[in-house]
């Protein structure tokens, strides 16, 4: 399985729940949203390609150790985001593994962030 832009763009469409794509930033950048919240992004102007995954801290950081294609997160919260070279380097499951950490943190905290929400009364 390669890693490619089309394979992401087919990965990420495929995920549950309310998952938009998007160029929010500029023309280079595009950004996959689950319920709102960017859960990748992908230089699509870099060869090869890079992307941007959130992470759990500890999880970034043995990443980085393991992986010279992982980096802290460009233009991001480096505690909780990884720019990952798509450059060959890292077994393609593990990429897709990858997404699914990321896609699974932003659903996750979608879901506390509704949960907080107070609910509005009707009046009658």
């Amino acid at each position: 399985m390669k890693v490619d832009l089309e394979s992401l763009r087919s990965y990420c469409l495929g995920k549950e729940g309310k998952i938009s794509e998007e160029f929010p930033f500029d023309e280079t950048v595009l950004v996959f949203k689950a319920n709102g919240k960017i859960f990748i992004l992908i230089r699509t102007d870099t060869h090869p390609l890079s992307v941007n995954l959130k992470c759990e801290p500890e999880h970034a950081i043995e990443l980085r150790e393991t992986y010279a294609a992982v980096a802290p997160g460009y233009h991001m919260n480096k505690k909780h985001w990884n720019t990952v070279m798509l450059d060959g380097t890292i077994p393609p499951l593990e990429i897709f593994a990858m997404i699914d950490q990321s896609y699974e943190l932003i659903a996750k905290s979608s879901k506390r962030s509704k949960q907080r929400k107070p609910k509005k009364k009707k009046i009658n």
